[in-house]
């Protein structure tokens, strides 16, 4: 009879173990417009099969970005740290996870002991016993409103938002990288580009110190020809500075001591890819921080059901089955088998607040996640546009300067060689050799800003993360 009743009660406890109170989780919906805004002259990539996907870094063909860019998911300090709290993030599932079950243990215990006599027999040996026992328990709180559950719903969905947050760590060291290797390149070719001006400044100022010489042009020519050389060389000085700080700052993303890594000077600059990016909504499941956002809000949803499950009554139950003797001989024998059943109910009756404070505290939470959601989406969209409209307008400044490149550098060979001949007075030849320098300088800087901008809308874009590879991580989570 009391095996039917136990059989009973465990029924009963798995039937209204399939309830859940609190709100099931549904994503809100969030403005998303059909198409970014279009730009005059500017002509939409296709998306899908020509995005940016895994090694998206290989589109700009640099030695460099392809050796070190690995690195940054193994080696990078804030990838590990995130890496690490992910590891944390889903140890908290598994301890959630053991609440559905009941916990079992095995108790042993035996005693040796001699008793005291009575005076009467003082003279008599003095018994010794000996005791044991050996027993398992069995004890199970029942989840009748799935507080566990929720619970459960609650570390997934953290356990995910730290995946897409490790994601979104490393696309960000990625872009740093990518980034910072562009800066160097960058002062690498204003390096050689000073230099060209160092050595052709050289040069008009031996023509001008000859000049002088023979008295055809004036010792005010010579010393503005010599300032103009220290000038440009003070300026090749100083950009050592920035690129030791470029190296530096990529050693550093790496994972390595800036001793620890010697990039040699290449004034080769990477190439610009063209990068689809489809439609906005693509951006829903692409970029790692929308992600986070989300998965923090369904978690927060999860939250609202855990507080409300605390209205309502926790039944446990306990059971042991075992053995207990004294003396110990004959330990086992079924007449020596002893056992038990029982079973608590507990509720709260009053708490003076204390359930609906934490309930509303979570339903706020809850809103403010939502309210970060929204903001993320709509911040992920400002990024893009902001993106889209400097690479084009960018574009067609480059285009400019490239013919303002032509027009200078064959300006300053004119007015030099109209000096030399004596049809123009050397100011006017400085001039020209500075308005080159300044524009060819301006035109490398655009082709910086454009490739930074290629980085950076790459990233916005989430790099070719998907949303859909946390479901790899739901399912491993299932399956532990």
């Amino acid at each position: 009879m009391k095996i039917s009743n136990t059989a009973l009660m465990i029924s009963l406890a798995l039937m209204l173990g399939g309830c859940m109170v609190g709100p099931d989780y549904h994503r809100p919906q969030v403005p998303v417009p059909a198409n970014y805004k279009p730009l005059p002259g500017w002509t939409m990539a296709q998306p899908s099969a020509e995005a940016p996907k895994g090694d998206w870094w290989t589109a700009f063909n640099d030695p460099l970005i392809d050796q070190l860019e690995p690195s940054v998911s193994v080696s990078n300090q804030t990838v590990r740290q995130d890496y690490a709290n992910y590891e944390a993030a889903m140890a908290d599932v598994e301890t959630a996870r053991s609440g559905l079950f009941p916990t079992l243990g095995v108790t042993s215990s035996s005693s040796r002991q001699r008793t005291a006599t009575s005076s009467s027999s003082l003279s008599s040996a003095k018994p010794i016993t000996n005791s044991g026992s050996l027993e398992g328990s069995a004890s199970w709180s029942i989840d009748l409103w799935g507080k566990v559950r929720r619970t459960i719903e609650e570390n997934k969905a953290t356990a995910q938002a730290s995946e897409a947050t490790l994601a979104n760590a490393t696309l960000s060291e990625q872009t740093a990288l990518a980034t910072a290797i562009i800066e160097l390149r960058t002062s690498d070719a204003n390096i050689k580009l000073l230099q060209q001006t160092v050595d052709a400044y050289q040069e008009y100022l031996r023509v001008v110190s000859n000049q002088g010489t023979m008295g055809t042009t004036p010792p005010s020519d010579v010393i503005t020809a010599k300032t103009q050389l220290e000038n440009a060389q003070a300026s090749l000085i100083a950009l050592g500075v920035a690129r030791a700080q470029y190296a530096h700052a990529i050693a550093v993303l790496v994972g390595k001591n800036p001793e620890d890594l010697t990039i040699p000077p290449s004034s080769a600059m990477p190439a610009l890819p063209t990068v689809p990016v489809g439609v906005p909504s693509t951006l829903l499941q692409r970029r790692p921080d929308i992600a986070v956002a989300e998965r923090e809000m369904a978690a927060q949803n999860a939250a609202v059901g855990v507080a409300k499950a605390a209205y309502y009554p926790t039944l446990s139950l306990s059971a042991a089955d075992g053995f207990s003797q004294t003396p110990l001989d004959g330990l086992l024998h079924a007449a020596n088998h002893v056992w038990s059943l029982g079973a608590d109910l507990d509720e709260t009756v009053f708490d003076f607040g204390a359930r609906e404070g934490t309930l509303n505290a979570a339903k706020a939470a809850y809103e403010g996640s939502v309210a970060n959601y929204r903001g993320t989406v709509l911040t992920a969209f400002q990024n893009v546009e902001d993106d889209l409209s400097n690479l084009h307008i960018l574009a067609q400044q480059a285009a400019v300067l490239d013919n303002a490149v032509t027009d200078a550098t064959r300006g300053a060979q004119i007015a030099f060689n109209e000096y030399r001949v004596g049809t123009v007075d050397y100011t006017t030849a400085a001039s020209a050799q500075v308005t080159q320098l300044s524009t060819e300088q301006s035109a490398l800087s655009v082709r910086e800003q454009r490739l930074v901008d290629t980085v950076s809308l790459i990233g916005d874009m989430g790099g070719g993360w998907s949303a859909d590879q946390l479901d790899t991580t739901k399912n491993a989570i299932a399956k532990r």
